[in-house]
């Protein structure tokens, strides 16, 4: 996987920061638009990064916990269907975003199986913590 932002270029410069990263974590999720993507028995092979920044030294437990946000994403095998990508990414940036250690975050969501001239298609979003 290239490497991505960090902070750093989101105008952090000049501050130390760490990275915690889940890489290639795999799930079948029942989701997509296409009529082949809405069988039940044949759900979609998904692949999920998550890059999840914070102060260096962390603040609080002195980690950020990416168990927590690998479990989540695993329980996407046993939801209902989901239209979009888009769903699965905001609900997962906003469970990154309750550590409070957690200043910014990308995620990328790829289905490696939908298109066999495509190693992959899907989404990526790179968010700020929000205000307030």
């Amino acid at each position: 996987m290239t490497d991505y932002p960090t902070p750093l270029h989101a105008g952090a410069a000049g501050r130390d920061h760490a990275r915690a990263i889940l890489r290639g974590v795999e799930v079948n999720v029942r989701c997509g638009l296409h009529p082949w993507e809405r069988h039940p028995e044949r759900p979609n092979r998904l692949k999920v990064d998550v890059d999840m920044f914070s102060d260096w030294p962390t603040g609080g437990s002195g980690f950020v916990d990416y168990d927590r946000v690998r479990e989540h994403i695993l329980g996407w095998s046993r939801r209902e269907h989901v239209d979009l990508l888009e769903t699965l990414l905001a609900e997962l940036s906003d469970l990154v975003f309750e550590d409070p250690a957690v200043t910014a975050c990308r995620i990328r969501i790829v289905k490696p199986d939908i298109f066999a001239e495509t190693d992959a298609a899907g989404v990526e979003v790179f968010r700020l913590r929000p205000a307030g």
